[in-house]
């Protein structure tokens, strides 16, 4: 087995699954061809990467854990070139492969498919000793059945390992295995499970609030049918249902994300088991899950798993001297993507209202939303000796809690030049209170093509006023001005 790189501060994850091969080619559409009514894509470039559980490995790892892949892999030159992908990212444990290695290429315009090729056919041939023991000594499991044998030839060994698992489902795979912690197909998947449990009935409800409706009974018929702890169904943009078998849990997700979405299952999956495997209610990982699912899709999707990046458990706060770095690699990576990089900046003392109502605005904007902060000097400075009533790390750390915050960036300074100038955004947002004052920092956004947007602000509002209202008690309790 070869070492992972990644940091040993989280639990070990295992993932057992199909390992796939994916070819991106990517250009751009801009006419028909003449002679066939067709798009003509130009200017294209080629990248490959990983796919399937190998995907979701490489995915898991970038959260910070050791991740060992276990996964059928043969002698053809596709699962040659995947064992170049992997080495250094995640520990790899084969089992024999029958036939070619799976794998598949896009023809991309953008971010749209235009048509997809399948390759190879392989399937896992039988378990091996090894694989058998790293699913017996795994402190958690991500099962990845992508319907090509892997999960099959270990199925005894997952029935009865002690480690919560995750069971990410595929229409060409099995049923899991009775008991698994969570089980997270997609709203398509579920029903067509559903459908065959039921012999074929087909009387989903129809309408958007239907669709929850069809999810919720999916869901509730899939954790009976296989003894599951646990289904999310995932729903793309809306986010994923959780049921427990009785009334579900809807968890949306934090912001509508635009980009490519091949991926964001995987992403999903690994986020939850990861988390589970670390003692995270389910409740709580299905939610953080979500979280990294959409920040996945602005980020760039699958694409950007083409070159390791700097690993961070989903939905953690950078270390507390990385804040600017992982601001401005968010940044990146969304401008990269071809999205819109929205920051917004304050003190934010005593988060309040009108906080969370200004920033939830701007990150409806764009396609992150990263927020500057003043550092404790600097609210001093500004606001007087008694201020800040709370340090600028307890501030990054709730910040970074609300679903709307992509990352969280502390000046020193008055005012936050430098730090936009590192990060390039496109809109910068104030509130609406700012609408007759001068922005020291207007003509700098406005000198890359930048945008300075007024957003509403909820009126009466005011950390000062909160602060003279805690002080002077029940008393103050009327006092609601700015």
């Amino acid at each position: 087995m070869t070492g992972s790189t990644a940091s040993t501060a989280h639990t070990p994850l295992v993932v057992v699954g199909d390992a796939l091969l994916d070819h991106d080619l990517c250009g751009r559409a801009e006419r028909l061809a003449p002679d066939a009514p067709v798009p003509v894509v130009h200017g294209t470039r080629r990248s490959s990467r990983p796919g399937g559980a190998a995907l979701a490995a490489c995915l898991a790892a970038a959260d910070g854990r050791r991740v060992t892949l276990v996964t059928a892999l043969g002698d053809d030159p596709a699962s040659d070139t995947l064992r170049e992908l992997l080495a250094g990212r995640v520990g790899l444990v084969e089992v024999p492969l029958e036939g070619a290695l799976s794998s598949k290429t896009r023809v991309m315009a953008g971010d749209r498919p235009l048509l997809r090729l399948d390759d190879g056919d392989g399937c896992a041939r039988e378990a091996t000793p090894e694989a058998v023991a790293a699913v017996a000594e795994a402190g958690g499991i991500l099962v990845a059945d992508y319907g090509r044998g892997t999960a099959d030839v270990l199925r005894d060994a997952l029935a009865h390992t002690a480690a919560p698992v995750v069971w990410d489902p595929h229409l060409r795979g099995r049923p899991p295995v009775p008991g698994v912690r969570l089980v997270t197909p997609s709203a398509q998947e579920a029903r067509a499970f559903a459908r065959q449990l039921d012999d074929g009935d087909d009387t989903g409800d129809t309408g958007d609030t239907a669709g929850l409706r069809t999810a919720a009974r999916d869901a509730r018929t899939l954790v009976r049918a296989w003894r599951a702890q646990a289904v999310a169904v995932t729903l793309g943009e809306r986010g994923a249902l959780l049921s427990h078998g009785e009334t579900p849990l809807l968890v949306p997700t934090p912001a509508a994300a635009t980009g490519d979405p091949c991926g964001a299952g995987d992403r999903f999956a690994a986020a939850a088991a990861g988390l589970l495997a670390d003692g995270t209610l389910t409740e709580a990982a299905v939610q953080a899950a979500v979280h990294a699912a959409t920040r996945y899709v602005t980020e760039g999707g699958a694409r950007a798993v083409a070159a390791p990046d700097q690993p961070r458990t989903a939905g953690e706060a950078p270390a507390d001297g990385d804040t600017t770095g992982d601001a401005v690699r968010t940044a990146a990576r969304v401008r990269a993507a071809g999205g819109t990089v929205v920051a917004a900046g304050g003190c934010f003392d005593l988060l309040h209202a009108g906080h969370v109502a200004l920033l939830q605005a701007a990150r409806r904007a764009g396609d992150c939303l990263i927020v500057c902060v003043n550092s404790d000097d600097s609210v001093r400075r500004r606001k007087g000796d008694g201020r800040p009533l709370v340090p600028a790390a307890d501030r990054v750390r709730v910040l970074r809690a609300l679903e709307c915050v992509d990352a969280v960036a502390v000046f020193e300074e008055d005012t936050p030049e430098r730090l936009l100038g590192e990060l390039r955004p496109h809109i910068w947002a104030k509130g609406g209170d700012y609408a007759r004052t001068p922005l020291p920092e207007q003509p700098l956004v406005e000198s890359w093509g930048g945008q300075v947007l007024l957003l509403p602000y909820l009126d009466g509002r005011s950390t000062t006023v909160l602060a003279r209202r805690a002080a002077l008690g029940p008393a103050s309790t009327g006092d609601r001005g700015k």
